[in-house]
Parts: structure tokens; C-alpha cells; sequence
């Protein structure tokens, strides 16, 4: 009997250390098959501050860039859009990105002209035509350098200039078909050298205000007219204190989207080719948007009170541009980049 009892309280002890054997090592699995938790990717988020109204075509454009960027990193780098200049004006928000801030401006090559001389060119007036001719002038070997150039000097790196606004007209309280109809009008336009030549050599006074501005001054004749695209006219609503659109067709806008260089070098890799590929899809689908629906925005103008003066010498206006080149020492570059392009 006691030999039983014994036997017995053997296979106990030897049963319980069994048991605690098995749950230390279903212990042990547990840890080991239990997946690792990664650690979370960091965030970036970049608020990029446009001056236009959010009835305008860019700013559905600056949205659509802003969705596509997100669901590509998986919202790894988020893009929020300011219509409006609602984060400041376009120089100041320029000087924070060049300083490292997580900001973004559309501007043109006026103000990017101010850092780099050369590159004010693609501003000038008559200096290109179309779409097709801008997406040319990307792979050009001057283009390129001048890109270069405001990343390593002047610390701001374009992610893209396939957004173009349209062909910039005449808005006026009179008829505008030579430049000596121009000759004692006071023109808005922004305060960029090439900006102001441009309007004074084709006959204007310029006067630089922000385009917030050009409503009231209108309305007040502080300025007798700006240089703006269709779309311009009716998101500021401007058929209220203007007459006229005269097309003199001076310029074909070509916008830049812009950060600074410190936060784009701060991205992955794969977030900086997401954002520059996605920035140039919405440029040009919001350029081609913008094109096709001129003819409506004359009509709807014209439903406005608005006379569309189409009869205008353009030969006239191009022989005055001249000046514009001439006096900021622009002239051999503009020839350079038309035999980069292959065009006379």
C-alpha cells in the first residue's frame, strides 16, 4: 500500500513539472510567434498656399494632386491646399520655404526670376504659344541648368511647370486693340521686373498690387485695368468693374509649383517622385481643362456686359514686346532657348 501511495506521488511531482515545462514553452512559442509591431512611418505634411479664388480650376487641380499624393503613400505625405493666399503673401511664403518650412507656393517664373535673371525669360511676352511648346521647354538643357541653379544657390526646387493658366488679355473700361491705346492706362500687374517691362513696353503704366487687390482698386480708379486669363476675370468676378477683355494674347502663363529644397530632401525617396509625377498629371489636366472651356467663359462674360475685342493687332503688340527683352537683357536668351527648341 505505502508502495502504491509512493508510485502515486511520484507520477504527481512528475506530472506538474510536465505541465509547467509545457506552459513555459507555450510561453515561449507565444513570444516568439507573435509578430513584431512596426514602428509607424513618419508623417510629412506639406500646406501649399495658392492667391486664387477656390472657384478657380487650380485650386481643383492643387486638391486633385493633394488626393492622389496621399492614397500613392498611403498617407504618408499629406498635401493641404490654401486658395486665397489664406497662408500669406507669395514672396514672404517663398522666403519660409527657402528657409526649410513645410510650405508650397504656385508663383511663375516673374518672381523665380528675381533669384535666377535667366529664367524670367519664359515670362516674357509672345515667348511661347501653346501647351505642347512648355512641356518642351521641361527637358531643355538651359531649363534644366537654371532649375539647378535656384536648388543649390537659392534653396527652392521646382516640382513641376506643366500648369498653364492661358493667354493673359486685357481688362479694361475701354477698347484695347494697339499699344497706343494703351499709352496713359494705369495696369495692374505683379511688381517682378519682367512683370513691369512686359506691360510698360506694350504701352501701359504698370502698377504692382496683389491680385486680392485689383476688385477695389478698379472699382476706386486707383488703376485703369490688369493683364489677366479668362478664368481670372470670372472667379474675382471682375465683369463688375471692368468693360472690356481685349485679347491681346501677351503672355501664355506658365505656373510653377515650388518648395524648398530642405523639405523636399527630408522626403523618401519614393514621396519625392510621387510628388513631382502627381503635380505634373493635374498641371496638365488642369491646363487642357482651362483651354477647352474659353469659349464658354466669352460667353458667359459677354452675359455679364462684358465686349470681347478680338480684332487686335497682335503683330503690333509682339513688335512692342521687343523693348521688354531689350532692356532686361533677355534678348540672346530667349534666342538660346528657341534654337534649343528648334524654333525660329
Amino acid at each position: 500500500m505505502k508502495k502504491t501511495k509512493k508510485i502515486i506521488s511520484i507520477a504527481l511531482v512528475m506530472l506538474m513539472v510536465l505541465s509547467l515545462m509545457t506552459g513555459c514553452a507555450s510561453k515561449s512559442a507565444t513570444k516568439q510567434e507573435a509578430p513584431k509591431q512596426e514602428a509607424p512611418k513618419e508623417k510629412f505634411v506639406l500646406k501649399f498656399n495658392h492667391v486664387l479664388a477656390p472657384s478657380e480650376p487650380y485650386h481643383q487641380g492643387f486638391l486633385n494632386w493633394a488626393e492622389r499624393v496621399k492614397e500613392r503613400t498611403n498617407g504618408g505625405l499629406e498635401i493641404q491646399v490654401f486658395p486665397s493666399a489664406q497662408l500669406g503673401k507669395e514672396e514672404d511664403i517663398i522666403e519660409q520655404l527657402r528657409q526649410g518650412a513645410n510650405v508650397g507656393q504656385n508663383t511663375d517664373s516673374a518672381r523665380l526670376g528675381m533669384y535666377v535673371p535667366e529664367i524670367a525669360v519664359m515670362n516674357a511676352p509672345y515667348f511661347v504659344d501653346s501647351i505642347e511648346e512648355v512641356l518642351k521647354l521641361k527637358e531643355l538643357p538651359s531649363v534644366k541648368k537654371w532649375q539647378q541653379e535656384l536648388e543649390d544657390k537659392y534653396g527652392i526646387k521646382i516640382l513641376s511647370f506643366t500648369w498653364v493658366q492661358g493667354l493673359r488679355h486685357m481688362v479694361t473700361n475701354k477698347p484695347i486693340r494697339t499699344p497706343e491705346d494703351l499709352k496713359g492706362l494705369r495696369i495692374r500687374t505683379p511688381g517682378a521686373p519682367i512683370w513691369q517691362e512686359s506691360i510698360r513696353s506694350l504701352g501701359a503704366a504698370p502698377v504692382a498690387l496683389a491680385f486680392g487687390e485689383i476688385y477695389t482698386a478698379m472699382q476706386t480708379k486707383a488703376i485703369d485695368g490688369a493683364d489677366l486669363v479668362y478664368r481670372n476675370v470670372t472667379g474675382a468676378k471682375l465683369y463688375e468693374a471692368a468693360k472690356y477683355m481685349s485679347e491681346t494674347k501677351h503672355i501664355l502663363l506658365i505656373n510653377f509649383q515650388i518648395v524648398g529644397k530642405k523639405f523636399f530632401d527630408s522626403l523618401p525617396a519614393e514621396y519625392q517622385q510621387i510628388l513631382i509625377e502627381e503635380a505634373d498629371k493635374a498641371g496638365l489636366e488642369t491646363s487642357k481643362l482651362m483651354e477647352k472651356e474659353i469659349e464658354t467663359l466669352k460667353q458667359e462674360l459677354t452675359s455679364k456686359g462684358m465686349t470681347i475685342v478680338e480684332d487686335v493687332d497682335i503683330a503690333a503688340f509682339k513688335q512692342a514686346g521687343e523693348a521688354a527683352y531689350k532692356t532686361l537683357n533677355l534678348t540672346g536668351i530667349r534666342d538660346q532657348i528657341y534654337r534649343e527648341l528648334g524654333k525660329k
